[in-house]
């Protein structure tokens, strides 16, 4: 059975030293005496599926606790491990990968389910038995399109709230955006036209000393007579005079007639420059005005041009939004309808499927809690509908108008009749804590064939059972691991008998510290454990039990024989006590009928005594 766990280590946990469970496919029984720690095993199994950890659990004096699983896989086996330390740090591995405790349960969560008496509770929910039900009628695709209908619908619902505003306010909004539209596209503004305006008003401020300025550098450089032009040019004539002589002068001359080039070029720029300067008075007045509707522009929409049009922009587009309100909402007025009308279509497939499921569950349900002590037609399964009241969405099934959620239009409930002549009530008004163990077993078996998860864990299934029960729900556990691996937390012998693999756990005292053992048991190790089972009580005797068991070790027929405890004495120990013998051959003689009948019932040889 691939996925299904192949063994359990446990270090250092509560009162676990060291121990480790190899479990077998089929059933496993685990039984010991109560704080022997067989559900301690099971909150081990629940920290290797990523379960949150408890620093209570180490063990004192241990500075963490271990716990490691392996399950089966192809070609080599899976292997957890976690680790709880005293101080509160968690870590966990998957094969050689450290991960978080999430990343643990949704990989490891799959092949392990835990059933203990928290789960047989949420069978009383009437939620969760909906969610039984769809897992029974394979639903999960009806589900989902349920779910995208109503999510569909929701979206667009909440399209139409948002488009739901005041006529007033829209005109108001209106007007305003107009208003603010008309304003920024009227100035026709362009990035960085302030900072061009500031600096030609600049200019004007001073123009009569750039002026004043551009009038001497010319005539520095013009000056008749006297301008450096004239210089120059001058000093290049000389230099072209000497170069015929002297040829080194050729360098000076080629440098002089450069600086002559540029000082006319210096020349033409301050000319230019001092003819650039605005001094007309009306253009420097619009430049004014300009940069003041600039400015006001700026405190109302944004700090500076860009701001300025991109708001515009937002503008013009919330009023295209608006001027097409009434439009849009017709539209999703509209689509409402068309996407209601496509969630009534959905969860009436849902429905329908859910009628013929229920009728099959409960027929299943019902043959399978027959060999659990129940008459005929004590179970079924009710899809039924709420209507909607006035002020919740509804859609139209079947000419009603009734509420619906992402889940569907129906109401599941179970209904249960344990007592003839009783009509079917709620099963959540009616079980005990017996029958409600019976007929979670009896769902979960009937669910079996649909259920993927390779192990499932039973802790506290016979709670509330009787003895006269028990053996039918050992029956149906048994059955329940042809497809499944089975792992049971029990006190009944009647369920013990069944087991494919029986384990016994038990408390002993190692250097003065109490620790947890586990023993897988042999057929006449499984005899005593059943007597055990059976006689349900501690010595009272000096030697004996009080179901007449007693320890014949090495010492016997030399009166050495100790009194053991019956929960906790190895199999080879314990013999019926000559002195009770009538007694303690009972048990053993029960106990080995009960565990011949279990095996002839499975199709086994009974072992002769």
């Amino acid at each position: 059975m691939t996925g299904r766990l192949l063994e359990l280590s446990v270090r250092d946990l509560a009162l676990i030293d060291r121990l480790r469970l190899e479990l077998e496919p089929g059933l496993n029984v685990l039984t010991g005496e109560t704080g022997a720690g067989k559900s301690l095993l099971i909150d081990a199994l629940g920290l290797a599926l990523g379960a949150r950890a408890d620093t209570t659990l180490v063990r004192h004096g241990a500075e963490t606790a271990r716990v490691e699983a392996l399950f089966d896989r192809t070609p080599e086996p899976l292997i957890v491990s976690r680790e709880v330390s005293a101080a509160g740090r968690s870590t966990a591995r998957l094969d050689d990968e450290a991960v978080t405790a999430a990343r643990l349960a949704e990989s490891v969560g799959v092949l392990v389910e835990v059933h203990g008496q928290h789960e047989q509770s949420r069978l009383l929910d009437e939620g969760w038995q909906r969610e039984l039900l769809d897992a029974y009628g394979d639903h999960a695709g009806l589900r989902a399109e349920v779910a995208r209908a109503v999510e569909r619908w929701r979206a667009n619902r909440a399209a139409m709230a948002e488009l739901a505003m005041e006529p007033r306010e829209v005109e108001r909004r209106l007007e305003l955006l107009r208003h603010e539209v008309e304003d920024i596209a009227g100035a026709r503004l362009r990035a960085g036209e302030a900072d061009e305006l500031r600096a030609r008003l600049d200019l004007a401020r001073h123009g009569e000393a750039i002026a004043r300025g551009a009038a001497a550098i010319r005539g520095a450089l013009d000056g008749e007579g006297s301008g450096a032009r004239d210089a120059i040019a001058a000093a290049v004539r000389e230099a072209r005079s000497v170069e015929r002589f002297d040829a080194r002068f050729e360098a000076v001359a080629t440098r002089l007639a450069g600086l002559e080039a540029e000082l006319e070029d210096a020349a033409s720029e301050v000319r230019r420059l001092a003819e650039g300067v605005d001094h007309d008075a009306a253009a420097l007045l619009a430049a004014e005005e300009r940069l003041s509707l600039i400015y006001s522009l700026e405190r109302r929409y944004g700090e500076d041009e860009t701001a300025v049009i991109a708001h515009g922009e937002r503008a013009a587009e919330e009023l295209a939004r608006l001027e097409g309100l009434e439009g849009e909402r017709r539209r999703r007025e509209a689509d409402d309808a068309r996407l209601l009308a496509a969630v009534a279509f959905a969860a009436a497939e849902l429905s329908t499927s859910r009628r013929a499921a229920g009728s099959r569950l409960a027929a299943a349900a019902d043959e399978a809690l027959r060999p659990l002590g129940f008459r005929a037609g004590s179970f079924g399964v009710e899809v039924g509908r709420r209507s909607a009241d006035d002020d919740e969405p509804a859609v139209e099934l079947d000419g009603d108008a009734v509420a619906f959620d992402a889940t569907g239009a129906d109401e599941v409930v179970f209904r249960f009749a344990p007592n003839p002549g009783e009509p079917a009530r709620p099963l959540a008004k009616i079980a005990s804590g017996g029958e409600l163990s019976r007929v979670a077993l009896a769902i979960k078996q009937v669910l079996a064939a649909a259920d993927a998860t390779p192990t499932l864990v039973f802790d506290e299934v016979d709670a509330g059972i009787g003895g006269r029960t028990a053996d039918p729900v050992g029956r149906s556990l048994w059955a329940l691991a042809r497809n499944h691996q089975v792992l049971v937390v029990t006190h009944l012998p009647q369920i013990a008998a069944h087991a494919d693999a029986h384990f016994r756990i038990s408390k002993r005292e190692r250097d003065g510290r109490t620790v947890t053992e586990v023993e897988q048991l042999d057929r006449e190790g499984r005899i005593v454990e059943l007597a055990a089972m059976l006689g349900g009580a501690a010595p009272s005797a000096p030697n004996a039990g009080d179901g007449g068991l007693v320890a014949v070790g090495p010492g016997q027929g030399d009166g050495g024989d100790e009194a053991v405890d019956l929960d906790i004495a190895e199999p080879r120990d314990l013999a019926p006590d000559p002195g009770l013998s009538a007694v303690g051959s009972s048990l053993l003689a029960s106990a080995r009928e009960l565990l011949d009948a279990a095996e002839a019932w499975r199709g086994r040889p009974v072992v002769p005594a």
